[in-house]
């Protein structure tokens, strides 16, 4: 009789505890959509979960009581709500978030490896998010190269007024000194930072996060100037079926399509891109045409995988093919490159790039947070320059091990690093002579490296980070390179954050200098090179407002950097090339001024402004110094973004404008009409330029986008050719000894009207 009275009275407990218990229900929306993978937790306590596919949460087994819940979502405002909750009581909360235009609550790992909110990080970091690049970029054709242009200080270089080479610069500094990473992993060479960035679709961007300054404790060579890491899309995120389609005035078409696979095991995304160009227009009648003609192809896919153990296992692959070419009318028409690729008589220049790459993250199922960063790329690049061939193969493995461990306020962060290179190529630069003759020695690399870091919470109001790194190359040995960074927040609404590092690069000679390609000459290094370095300091303040309704951000930079050991090829013996350590230095210095403000009606702007003064000093030849400013790095630049959201018509007007200000530019002279060089050389300093783009879309019920726009609104173009010596009368057109192609610094494309649809399925 005891153990029924208490078995009832058990079960009576039960009951009446299960009564007392409540749910917390309801849907996450954003703008126009769900939210999958927002999350909403119970502050002060360890009560939290996320909400699913279809923007669904639920918490369960609440004790009755009020509640203080924090609902977070990457791009969108955090929102706080009070939730009474009574006995036995299942409870709605639907909840609407604002987007974040001023990206504060945007996630970032780049600055520490480690994901953490803008606004918390101890490191500058500048994001850009595919919703905001598609704003006001056509989202078809966006790529990396687009996505800079909208971050104030950074810049696209176009190396070759032919082939339309193109690199981005940070602070005035030339491309090869930006390290370009997928998911926090290095794989983009030498070799590929010519062609490769260029197949990095829109498609696949999540965002892309960008630290300005020497970043090389974190990610060794070649993170001189700063560090552009593109984030992937997750596949959880996507949805299952999306096309974008779109076609321009120069018969352009661009195209994305994707879809995602979803199992209890694995979650999946592969797309396509493709970009098909085939318009010959010379508007500035030089014989040459005014835009590369092209063929690319691009197929990406990754998957999650969903483990027991919760812990992460990504694997993402992208092949990239491009068949690019431009020249004269004749090499382009009716696709005669195909034939004619190498003719000494018809000049063009035609690039075949093939690349492949996977990378990824695993995290081991042990009680400490181990992972491990891993990719593989091949690079094949057949080519030709007029009758030069050039052909080059560059495979990077890289596998980075780390280890992070929060101990109180510290968080420890230590990483190994193992990196092989392969470079291989046609020319002098790797052959060898041996007793027997001239035999094939392909440059082997293999890189190991150690790295670690300590951020260090010493009050709510201020954060160090402090790291080292050290690397061993067979030609340079053991290098060093610290940081420190300190972050102080005097109040809840300013932040002020300062820098001090070191940035290394190790120089790939012949993968960055095509020069060699001509003849044979032979190469000599003077001197046991030294890799090139720099030393850093930053500043930057960071302050929130509010005017009535609306908010803003006043963001101010200020940056120092001294580098020095630049290794600088000497061609004047046209049997050899020289190669040597400058006993010289750079320096860049500058200010920048960013201001974004976000209205209470559906207005946001930002206007960023950034002033630099980037020179190299260099002995002359009676040892005096020589100061010159860097080519092609401006003395001011501005980028301005407008958005306006008409809600009821579901309607988004994006408008763009940039500004350029003087350059230094190659000294190049024209020909007169017997084909010798004119005594006067072109102008070495350029004039300001600006640049406009509007954009309007339209949403439909339907998951249809209908987007149009205007790109170089006002129609500026060079006002000179970008090549010199194509009129040579004495040569072919292009084969002249005095024809070159580095005169180029502004658009010459003209204006570009565009119209593209996309289509959900979500």
């Amino acid at each position: 009789m005891k153990k029924i009275i208490i078995c009832v009275v058990l079960v009576s407990c039960f009951v009446l505890q299960s009564m007392a218990q409540g749910t917390l229900q309801g849907t996450l929306k954003g703008e126009d959509s769900i939210l999958p993978g927002a999350t909403i937790q119970i502050l002060d306590t360890e009560i939290g979960t996320a909400a699913d596919v279809n923007g669904f949460y639920q918490l369960r087994n609440l004790t009755a009581g009020e509640y203080k819940v924090e609902i977070r979502a990457v791009g969108y405002k955090p929102i706080q709500k009070s939730v009474t909750l009574k006995n036995g009581e299942v409870k709605v909360l639907d909840v609407f978030l604002e987007v974040d235009n001023l990206g504060l609550e945007e996630i970032v790992i780049t600055g520490t490896m480690q994901p953490t909110y803008v606004s918390k990080s101890p490191i500058k970091v500048d994001v850009i998010t595919s919703e905001y690049m598609n704003t006001f970029t056509p989202a078809a054709a966006s790529s990396i190269i687009e996505g800079v242009k909208l971050v104030n200080g950074i810049q696209e270089v176009v190396a070759c007024g032919v082939c339309f080479t193109n690199s981005i610069s940070i602070n005035g500094l030339p491309g090869p000194y930006t390290a370009i990473l997928m998911d926090g992993t290095p794989i983009y060479g030498n070799l590929a930072s010519v062609y490769g960035l260029n197949g990095i679709p829109s498609m696949l961007i999540e965002r892309f996060e960008v630290i300005k300054g020497p970043s090389s404790t974190l990610y060794g060579s070649e993170a001189v100037a700063g560090v552009i890491n593109i984030i992937t899309k997750d596949p959880d995120n996507q949805p299952k079926f999306s096309i974008d389609v779109m076609g321009t005035s120069h018969l352009e078409s661009f195209g994305n399509i994707a879809g995602t696979i979803k199992t209890k095991k694995a979650s999946g995304f592969i797309g396509l891109n493709y970009a098909y160009i085939n318009d010959f227009d010379d508007e500035n009648e030089d014989g040459f045409g005014d835009n590369i003609n092209m063929d690319r192809y691009s197929f990406f896919t990754k998957w999650d995988f969903k483990r027991n153990s919760k812990k992460k296992f990504s694997i993402a692959a992208k092949y990239y093919y491009e068949d690019r070419r431009n020249g004269v009318e004749e090499f382009l028409v009716d696709r005669n490159y195909k034939e004619l690729r190498g003719s000494d008589e018809v000049y063009g220049e035609s690039i075949y790039t093939n690349r492949a790459e996977v990378f990824g993250t695993y995290q081991f199922n042990t009680s400490e947070n181990f992972k491990i960063d891993y990719s593989l790329s091949t690079h094949d690049q057949n080519s030709y320059y007029g009758a030069d061939f050039y052909k080059a193969n560059q495979n990077i493995a890289f596998a980075n091990l780390v280890w992070d461990k929060q101990l109180g306020h510290h968080n420890l962060l230590i990483g190994m690093t193992n990196r092989v290179q392969q470079y291989d190529d046609n020319t002098v630069a790797t052959q060898d002579s041996v007793a027997s003759g001239i035999i094939n020695k392909p440059d082997n690399q293999y890189i190991p490296g150690l790295f670690a870091q300590n951020e260090w919470e010493i009050s709510p109001a201020f954060t160090a980070l402090a790291g080292a790194r050290l690397d061993h190359y067979d030609l340079h040995g053991f290098i060093f390179s610290p940081r420190l960074n300190l972050k102080f927040k005097p109040a809840s609404s300013t932040t002020i954050r300062t820098n001090f590092g070191t940035g290394f690069r190790v120089v790939n000679l012949f993968t960055e200098d095509h020069a060699f390609i001509t003849g044979q000459r032979e190469v000599v290094i003077a001197e046991a090179l030294k890799p090139e370095t720099s030393l850093n300091g930053a500043l930057n303040i960071n302050h929130l407002y509010t005017i009535g309704n609306s908010q803003g951000m006043i963001d101010i930079d200020a940056y120092y950097t001294y580098f020095e050991n630049k290794i600088i090829p000497n061609y004047d013996d046209p049997n050899v090339i020289v190669y040597a350590n400058t006993t010289g230095h750079a320096l860049t210095k500058g200010l920048g001024f960013n201001v974004n403000h976000e209205f209470y009606w559906p207005l946001s702007l930002s206007v960023g402004l950034n002033w630099q003064r980037a020179t190299e000093t260099e002995p002359d030849a009676n040892g005096e110094n020589v100061v010159r400013n860097i080519e092609f790095a401006q003395e001011y630049s501005g980028v301005a973004t407008v958005n306006y959201r008409i809600k009821k018509a579901k309607m988004t007007i994006g408008y763009t404008a940039r500004i350029t200000g003087p350059m230094a530019l190659p000294e190049v002279f024209d020909l007169d009409e017997n084909g010798s060089p004119m005594t006067t050389a072109r102008p070495t300093i350029s004039k300001p330029f600006s640049f406009h783009n509007i954009q309007v879309s339209k949403d439909f019920s339907n998951g249809l986008n209908v987007y149009l726009g205007v790109q170089n609104l006002f129609d500026y173009r060079q006002p000179v050719s970008p090549l010199v010596g194509y009129n040579d009368p004495n040569a072919n057109t292009g084969f002249s000894n005095s024809f070159d192609t580095s005169y180029a610094y502004a658009p010459i494309h003209g204006r570009e009207l565009y119209l593209g649809i996309k289509w959900e399925l979500k």
